[in-house]
């Protein structure tokens, strides 16, 4: 038989390809970051991204988690673990009608009803490993290692099932314009922000839950689900009432929705129905337990004008300038309340006419965080804590972006922001945390290769970076000043909220930008 000839010689075109493995037209960025996700950008070896995001992620946070918490063995009130434990006790051991009456001066349930609801499920889990944890009274100030375990788990947990996928979920649908590589980083400095995880695995808090639920309304948002977004960002409002920073500027987005280009009556019904009825499954059990009156101090609860125009000093407007003007021995409570409550509204009004205007998804992190800042800048009773709201949203911008001006001023707005909690992560003993997590990020995010082009933003980088190495280095070496004894705390709050005020105009200016860009392009 003559051998068959080259024609004839069936080939497997499948067989003979060449297959490529890895993108080389991605490049790395030149952030650490970037360079540690590099080897992830096969094709082979992007199924892998997530879950060795998520798990380093996971270490990170036991680490930190290692250290003490509020009010770790001080008596007498102890601090916000003991807080915790406490509504844990409270919710498991009490009927509903008396959870926001019982022993107000011992931790009292000063949080929205979602909140409770929660502390009596991880209540019930933990009475079920160890009763005494949550005896009533008997258990006043427990500092036990198994519950400090248990209570580490549930934070990281509770984290996991709310914040972590609303941050999947939002990289991979806001940065459909990215490739794999450069989502797989954004993903990464999302969950890597160390001001979280030092407030929440630290300090301790449960303030990822409330976080996570606005991160899938606005996931939802996205995607057009616009009554499902109602109903997770009134569970926001529902687990802390620190959500409302954010309120105006959803608000603002669901009318925008509804009235451009065209007015919807049917959709702004049911965004309203939807929200409503939510609040009203919320309150429930409240009002069914204990009738409109406990519905009622729940509310007074939630809102303590009675504390004052601020507690401890923080870095916004009024303690900044309360150096100059003392306002609490010039002015009554109510009048601070209400210049307060104006000054906010001023602050609020550019971002909310813009998002309204110009209702576009990609806009909503930019508003989200500017609205937040003017609350956390000019509002009644703001605690450090509270940096956490402008923050993540502005944060979220890097699954939009890793372009040089984007990753420095996320980078500069997250560094500034874990200073700014450095009283209140010192008084916890978390100085050991607060400076690995923090010499960590900057490096894991290029902090000094990664400047702003404009000379004036390098200068404020630069500056504001020097006077935080400054304020450290001489806290370090002088000491307490005995006539001063704020003296670094307060050149903390001058330093960062100047940085702040920078970081709110960068934002509005973005905003506003971005929607004029957006709107000649449609």
């Amino acid at each position: 038989m003559p051998p068959k000839s080259a024609t004839a010689r069936k080939t497997n075109p499948k067989k003979n390809r060449l297959t490529r493995s890895v993108s080389f037209a991605t490049t790395a960025h030149e952030f650490p970051l970037a360079s540690l996700v590099y080897p992830l950008r096969s094709n082979a070896s992007q199924w892998l991204i997530v879950p060795v995001v998520l798990m380093v992620a996971f270490l990170f946070r036991w680490a930190v988690g290692l250290g003490p918490y509020s009010g770790m063995k001080a008596p007498p009130m102890h601090g916000d673990f003991e807080a915790q434990r406490h509504w844990m006790e409270v919710t498991t051991q009490l009927p509903v009608k008396v959870w926001y009456w019982h022993d107000l001066d011992w931790w009292g349930l000063d949080y929205p009803p979602l909140t409770a609801y929660h502390s009596w499920l991880v209540g019930v889990i933990g009475n079920r490993i160890d009763p005494n944890w949550f005896a009533l009274h008997k258990s006043r100030g427990l500092d036990d290692e198994h519950l400090k375990t248990f209570m580490r788990a549930t934070v990281a947990v509770s984290e996991y099932l709310t914040y972590v996928p609303g941050v999947v979920i939002f990289v991979r649908n806001y940065g459909k314009q990215m490739s794999t590589y450069d989502r797989s980083i954004a993903l990464a400095a999302i969950l890597m922000q160390p001001a979280l995880m030092l407030i929440d695995h630290g300090h301790f808090q449960y303030n990822a839950v409330m976080l996570g639920f606005t991160i899938l309304a606005v996931d939802c948002f996205i995607t057009g689900h616009v009554l499902w977004g109602s109903f997770f960002f009134v569970l926001s409002l529902c687990f802390k009432q620190m959500a409302l920073y954010y309120a105006p500027v959803v608000f603002a987005y669901l009318l925008g929705v509804c009235v451009f280009p065209r007015i919807d009556i049917r959709r702004l019904f049911f965004i309203g129905a939807v929200t409503v009825a939510t609040f009203a499954l919320m309150f429930a059990p409240l009002v069914v337990s204990g009738g409109f009156e406990q519905l009622g101090q729940c509310l007074f609860r939630v809102f303590p004008f009675a504390r004052g125009l601020w507690e401890d000093k923080v870095a916004n407007f009024w303690c900044a300038t309360n150096v100059v003007v003392k306002y609490k021995e010039l002015f009554a409570s109510t009048t601070l309340q209400r210049v307060s409550l104006l000054m906010t509204l001023v602050g609020i009004l550019p971002p909310c006419i813009i998002i309204f205007l110009y209702p576009r998804k990609q806009l909503l992190p930019l508003g989200l965080s500017a609205c937040a800042w003017s609350f956390f800048m000019f509002s009644f009773q703001v605690h450090e804590k509270s940096v956490l709201l402008p923050l993540m949203p502005a944060t979220l911008l890097l699954a939009g972006s890793l372009g040089e001006d984007t990753v420095s001023w996320v980078t500069w707005m997250n560094n500034v922001a874990i200073f700014s909690m450095w009283p209140l992560l010192r008084r916890d003993g978390l100085a050991l945390q607060y400076t690995v997590m923090t010499l960590f990020s900057a490096w894991l995010m290029g902090t000094f290769h990664c400047l702003p082009k404009h000379w004036f933003a390098k200068l404020t980088h630069i500056g504001s970076y020097a006077a935080i190495i400054a304020l450290h280095a001489a806290e370090l070496v002088v000491g307490k000043v005995e006539r001063l004894p704020d003296l670094w705390v307060v050149g903390n709050v001058v330093v960062c909220f100047g940085c702040f005020t920078i970081a709110w105009a960068w934002l509005l200016n973005r905003l506003w930008t971005e929607s004029q860009e957006k709107s000649k392009t449609e």
